[in-house]
């Protein structure tokens, strides 16, 4: 999965507006001549700049701009102002049947009205011992605190990052609604796990769970 270091997140806003010489990059980003190389050589090898003219100038790629371009727009019309990034994994016997369960995924992703969707990256299958595995890592704003609450419970995520906003103020209504939804949640997950435990399972799990922790 590619991902901007800080330093290539400043050079990309940089080659934004047109392509740059290294010297014009070291210029007006200040970043010293080893570190930015380093930084552009890999930006080269992951596909995000390409080389041309002479001097040899660094320009993003168009799918690159055509992307954050695309997620500028959406930021304008986007009225929520919870956003975040988030990686969902999946894990399949089949190739076939993990590329489904992406797909139905993906979809629901996209029709839910509590979501706004930037961009969903796809991950390229990969074969581990006897099963499939890959990813999606969706970058979206929902609308409140209890939609993320939902996204969490019923999607699954294993890695999130709060891109925005820097501080969080809740109403007490959303929170109690948020907690409330928790709540249920966890209810009816520990029903139905409950449900498929042995005497012995149920009494070993109610011993563990209110033991204290050394």
């Amino acid at each position: 999965m590619a991902r901007f270091t800080e330093e290539q997140k400043k050079i990309s806003l940089l080659l934004m507006h047109s392509p740059k010489t290294v010297e014009e990059l070291n210029t007006q980003l200040n970043i010293p001549f080893d570190e930015l190389n380093e930084n552009l050589k890999q930006m080269v090898k992951l596909k995000l700049v390409k080389i041309e003219g002479y001097p040899q100038k660094y320009k993003l790629m168009d799918n690159i701009v055509e992307a954050v371009k695309r997620r500028k727009e959406i930021q304008e019309k986007d009225p929520f102002d919870l956003r975040l990034k988030a990686v969902i994994e999946f894990r399949g016997v089949e190739e076939d049947f993990l590329k489904k369960h992406m797909d139905e995924i993906e979809e629901k992703l996209r029709e839910n009205k509590s979501f706004t969707i930037y961009d969903i990256f796809r991950g390229e299958p990969l074969k581990e011992d006897t099963y499939y595995s890959s990813y999606l890592e969706v970058n979206l704003s929902a609308k409140d605190f209890n939609s993320l609450v939902k996204f969490m419970y019923f999607f699954g995520p294993t890695s999130v990052e709060v891109l925005k906003p820097q501080k969080v103020v809740l109403a007490m209504d959303d929170l109690q609604e948020a907690l409330m939804e928790m709540a249920d949640m966890i209810q009816s997950y520990n029903s139905a796990m409950l449900k498929s435990m042995n005497k012995d399972e149920l009494d070993a799990f109610a011993k563990n769970l209110y033991s204290p922790k050394k």
